[in-house]
């Protein structure tokens, strides 16, 4: 079986272009098509992962040759192209012969066909017939020159599998991790409300569970089910696949039974979907509403994206679907101002991205995404979109060789935990408006620390908890001065001993509401919060508040706060025990409280926050913890729309993109230092006092 090797990818430079179909077109333009994309500068397409009735037309009768004009085509004109399996849409005989395949969403109500990825992918049935597909397409097709590597399903992890094989399964792995029922019903405490089980026969679906313990068990296992499946088909793809041809799968971040960090260990490069929101979305001195809950808002949504899909395997990836016009139903229209899909794109590539491909090439005529617009319009005219897309192609052409060995540069780390995300799912502290709980709980508390990094001007890196836990506590330290744990309420002890010892070795750890406050099985602990951070934070606390409504925040000793920093959502009762008071609550009651601590320990220190801060409070943070990040030279006080990213190449030279996310023109002041810089577009040194930067425009600099 080959399996991948890096130095001899066939990728190069930064691969651009789209997903295509051209099974999806009303007439027959595979030339034209093919030839626009060469103009364009595309370097890559993606195909075949959502036809699987046009594959297989009927059972065992395979259909293979339609796609070969295709990548005849596009390597002819030397184009690239990834190949995907085609099991997340299954044909209409496979459900008509087995209806009992239909994923059920609840135990014994299957989910309707006549969408996508309703399928019981744990099934043996169903691994048999998608087996036979995989091999039959790939066995066809991994010796042609165009295909660089080949894309496993699509967006997996849609589902809650609560089928009877499904639910089987489950009993049985927690059968082999804790032996016997006995000790399940001490694991969950399950002697509350008279849930104790005496044989494992016993144990009820989860449809109506409402145990915490219990759920969470659950929400791991269904991440696992995806990764064993994703590693399954990976495993077969390999046994075509050269070592010079990827396997991975593209990513939806926030698919409920998925976990990136496993799902990706099987995967040669990570590869992901970020739809973000575009026109006011992207416009860095406006708070835009929520367009669409599949897309971020915010130029800090955007890069959060890039940042999660570099965390994954903390090295570049590859964007398999972004925005090329309005992305979303026939009523969810907001096609890009111009200028903001190449500053989107130049966005993720500073954050790691080595390829940007578009969903997609032209836009479709039927079905249910006729609105999710492509580079090509309706019209199949090429239009403004196409042009904007050329122009890019052009630019990514010079930049492809100037950050080969590229990392994203990082001020302030942050630890994501998705057994913590899942928890707060179905057990969530944080409440709607109306004040039911909230299931995006940590998304709001991580969000709120992640965002006012980003607009500080401040750039993040995030890391998993057991990528954190695996490195060293001194060099991590040194390496990432600054670690921000929000929301980390499933930890396990020697996972609290290493934020610790991250402190105590030099680093500054800043922890958030709900830290460390529940084990492993999602139990409150038997501790004084935060445990085992208790003492080296020196302070502690024994109640809390949900906050409705805002709460202004004052300084405390030294440190003041904007005016407009404020508290929401929560607030910890923190009790100081030799900590300093930097941050308080302005209020009759909670007053007695600080909102923010800080104290010493060992060699670092460690801030504790003890609520949710506001956009202003989380900037402020983020300018407190460190005074003078990387960008630091760029002086972006007099331009409210500009944030700079940045990154090093192998040779150590930085590249820096600075970003006006504004409709109106912006200047910078050019840095003291005597670097010298030059401009990408014009390869020039910059001359002068002043950056220029026009409406929704990016300038890229590199230092010679």
């Amino acid at each position: 079986m080959a399996r991948f090797r890096p130095e001899e990818s066939r990728i190069s430079g930064i691969l651009f272009g789209a997903a295509y179909y051209t099974e999806y077109q009303t007439t027959d333009r595979l030339d034209e098509d093919l030839d626009l994309m060469q103009e364009a500068g595309f370097t890559v397409i993606r195909v075949g992962e959502s036809v699987w009735s046009t594959w297989e037309p009927r059972d065992g009768d395979f259909d293979l040759d339609w796609l070969q004009p295709v990548l005849d085509g596009a390597h002819k004109r030397g184009i690239s192209v990834i190949l995907g399996t085609p099991t997340y849409a299954i044909p209409p005989w496979l459900q008509k012969k087995h209806p009992e395949l239909a994923g059920e969403t609840e135990s014994g109500k299957p989910m309707p066909w006549g969408g996508r990825q309703e399928a019981d992918y744990s099934s043996p049935v169903f691994r048999h017939y998608a087996e036979r597909v995989i091999r039959k397409i790939t066995q066809r097709y991994a010796d042609h020159p165009a295909i660089i590597g080949f894309q496993v399903d699509n967006e997996p992890g849609l589902l809650l599998l609560h089928n009877a094989g499904t639910f089987a399964e489950f009993v049985n792995r927690l059968r082999q991790k804790y032996g016997t029922p006995e000790r399940l019903n001490e694991e969950w405490g399950l002697v509350y409300w008279s849930h104790r089980i005496a044989e494992w026969n016993e144990l009820w679906v989860p449809d109506g569970n409402w145990q915490p313990q219990y759920d969470l068990a659950w929400r791991r296992y269904q991440a696992d089910v995806t990764t064993e499946y994703i590693a399954w088909q990976a495993d077969i793809v390999r046994q075509y696949a050269s070592a010079d041809q990827f396997v991975t799968t593209c990513i939806a971040y926030g698919r409920p039974a998925l976990n990136d960090l496993k799902l990706a260990a099987d995967l040669d490069v990570t590869a992901g979907n970020p739809y973000y929101a575009m026109q006011d979305g992207l416009d860095a001195t406006k708070e835009a509403p929520s367009v669409a809950h599949f897309t971020s808002t915010g130029v800090w949504g955007l890069i959060k994206q890039a940042d999660r899909l570099y965390s994954t395997k903390q090295e570049r990836f590859l964007v398999t679907e972004t925005d090329a016009a309005s992305i979303g139903g026939p009523s969810i229209n907001y096609p890009p101002y111009p200028g903001q899909l190449a500053q989107a794109a130049l966005a993720l590539i500073s954050r790691g991205a080595a390829m940007i491909e578009y969903w997609h090439w032209h836009t479709l005529h039927f079905g249910t995404e006729t609105y999710w617009g492509g580079v090509l319009p309706h019209s199949q005219k090429p239009g403004r979109i196409y042009r904007e897309v050329a122009a890019l192609g052009a630019t990514l052409k010079k930049l492809g060789p100037v950050i080969e060995g590229y990392t994203p540069d990082a001020d302030i780390g942050f630890l994501f935990s998705t057994d913590s995300r899942f928890a707060f799912q179905f057990f969530p502290p944080l409440t709607t408006p109306d004040g039911a709980g909230d299931p995006s709980s940590y998304d709001r508390i991580f969000d709120s620390f992640y965002r006012g990094v980003i607009e500080s001007g401040r750039q993040a890196r995030v890391l998993h908890v057991d990528q954190f836990v695996a490195l060293d506590a001194g060099e991590l330290a040194r390496t990432l001065p600054v670690l921000v744990v929000p929301g980390f309420y499933i930890s396990t002890d020697s996972e609290l001993d290493a934020l610790r010892a991250y402190a105590e070795a030099g680093g500054h750890l800043v922890l958030g509401p709900r830290t460390g406050y529940a084990d492993v099985e999602g139990r409150a602990r038997l501790a004084v919060a935060p445990a085992g951070l208790s003492d080296a934070a020196q302070v502690w606390y024994e109640e809390f508040s949900n906050l409705h409504g805002s709460l202004p925040v004052v300084g405390a000793g030294d440190v003041e706060w904007p005016a407009a920093a404020a508290a929401t959502a929560w607030a910890d009762g923190l009790i100081v025990d030799g900590a300093e008071v930097i941050a308080r609550y302005e209020h009759p009651e909670l007053g007695r409280f600080p909102a923010v601590t800080t104290a010493s320990a060992g060699q670092g220190r460690i801030t504790t926050v003890g609520t949710v801060p506001n956009p202003a409070f989380g900037r402020a943070l983020a300018e407190w913890m460190v005074a003078s990040p990387i960008a630091s030279e760029w002086d972006s006080s007099n331009a409210p729309g500009v944030i700079v990213s940045s990154g090093v190449v192998e040779n150590g030279s930085r590249v820096w993109f600075i970003h006006n996310w504004s409709s109106v023109e912006s200047s910078l002041p050019l840095p003291s230092s005597t670097t010298e810089l030059v401009d990408l577009d014009t390869g020039h040194a910059l001359t002068g006092t002043a950056l220029s930067l026009g409406p929704w425009s990016v300038r890229i600099l590199i230092e010679r």
